[in-house]
């Protein structure tokens, strides 16, 4: 009907700035390739940085019905959107829930997602924190990475990777949250997030080799979070 599914690449952003290539600017041209009468929105999408379903709609009231259910479902305790993560370290328990505040941190010149573990009752009322949680599973681990299935039960950005960070499990290509898990003779510890600045992700020479990259490339190393399955209606 007016419901319209695609893949995206890791790093084509849903808005880009002027001049960029987006998938906003795209969307004509698809409408045009399609053959479709009406004008293409997107109804659910993943961040930049990731990969994954985008659902598009050419109906704007199938779009608000839509977007109500997601809303819905996760004030009912449901998870309509399932992730698939590669991650660097294997989580303890093969399955479980993160729950964490989170907020907007500012570090030096740039702003930053940061946890707060035990949120107080103000700062949630006034909405500077927003309690979050996600249940994950292991599905897979070999070589010391883990495949990763994730169901976030809230919505806030990069709470996935911050999540991933609590666990000691950073997403693979993430160059922004990693630096938080240091090591100490090959065990993994949280760093609080002034003493971590974001850098490029720093792995180890047997997963470099893996890879098939050289150090000087890892900084190109895409996000491995994928957008997986989106339950609708």
């Amino acid at each position: 009907g007016a419901l319209l599914a695609l893949s995206k690449p890791p790093g084509l952003p849903i808005l880009g700035q002027s001049g960029e290539l987006s998938l906003s600017v795209l969307l004509p041209s698809l409408r045009r390739s399609l053959g479709l009468p009406a004008e293409l929105h997107v109804v659910k999408a993943p961040a930049r940085e990731c990969s994954g379903l985008v659902l598009l709609s050419s109906c704007h009231r199938a779009t608000k019905q839509i977007q109500q259910f997601f809303t819905n479902a996760r004030r009912k305790g449901q998870y309509p959107a399932t992730y698939h993560a590669v991650t660097v370290g294997v989580p303890a328990e093969t399955e479980g829930e993160i729950r964490t505040g989170l907020r907007w941190q500012q570090q030096g010149d740039t702003t930053m997602v940061v946890p707060v573990p035990v949120p107080g009752y103000r700062s949630l009322a006034r909405k500077e924190v927003k309690s979050t949680l996600t249940r994950y599973r292991v599905l897979g681990a070999a070589g010391g990475c883990a495949l990763l299935q994730l169901q976030p039960r809230t919505a806030f950005p990069e709470q996935l990777l911050v999540h991933l960070t609590l666990l000691l499990c950073p997403a693979l290509g993430d160059h922004h949250h990693s630096s938080r898990v240091g090591r100490v003779l090959g065990v993994p510890f949280l760093l609080p997030p002034e003493a971590a600045p974001p850098r490029t992700q720093v792995l180890d020479e047997e997963l470099v080799g893996r890879l098939g990259l050289s150090p000087q490339r890892l900084c190109h190393l895409p996000l491995h979070l994928h957008l997986q399955q989106l339950v609708l209606p």
